[in-house]
């Protein structure tokens, strides 16, 4: 059974854990370098930033998700980023997650929420079209840390 709660900052570790085994295989993110618990924690103290994890039984954490404003999006929209365990896609994981987060960014009123996913992240592009996501935007030759260039898709679910 999957359960959704606010992340905090005890989560951290297991955060910054699952995020590196995803960049460790490449492909699917932007965050091409490996964190380490205090970047999470950092990065989960961001103004109006909102948090959550999903967890199984045993209090290990299968995914995460937050939003929170970004500087290249107008005071309405929040940004989105969403993580799932390394091999444990397609569980529902995700659709848990956004549930919780779509009413979170309601809550704090916003009106819509922007995915910026990699034009080569196929997993990605489906998991938010399949949440009513929809295309808007896309950007080309984005370069990465750690130099790869990539398009991104820029998709738009309205609050």
């Amino acid at each position: 059974m999957i359960t959704v709660r606010r992340a905090g900052m005890l989560d951290a570790r297991q955060m910054a854990e699952l995020l590196n085994a995803i960049i460790k295989i490449g492909g699917t993110t932007a965050i091409t370098e490996p964190v380490q618990a205090e970047d999470m924690k950092s990065w989960m103290q961001s103004d109006k930033s909102i948090w959550h994890v999903a967890e199984d039984d045993t209090g290990e954490i299968l995914g995460f998700q937050w939003v929170e404003p970004h500087e290249k999006l107008p005071p309405e929209a929040t940004n989105i980023a969403t993580f799932a365990q390394v091999g444990k896609t397609g569980m529902g994981i995700g659709s848990s997650l956004f549930r919780a987060t779509e009413k979170a960014a309601r809550e704090l009123g916003f009106q819509w929420i922007n995915a910026e996913i990699r034009a080569d992240n196929e997993g990605g592009l489906i998991y938010y079209q399949s949440r009513g996501f929809e295309d808007y935007a896309r950007t080309t030759g984005v370069t990465l840390a750690n130099g790869q260039i990539v398009d991104k898709v820029h998709k738009r679910f309205n609050l």
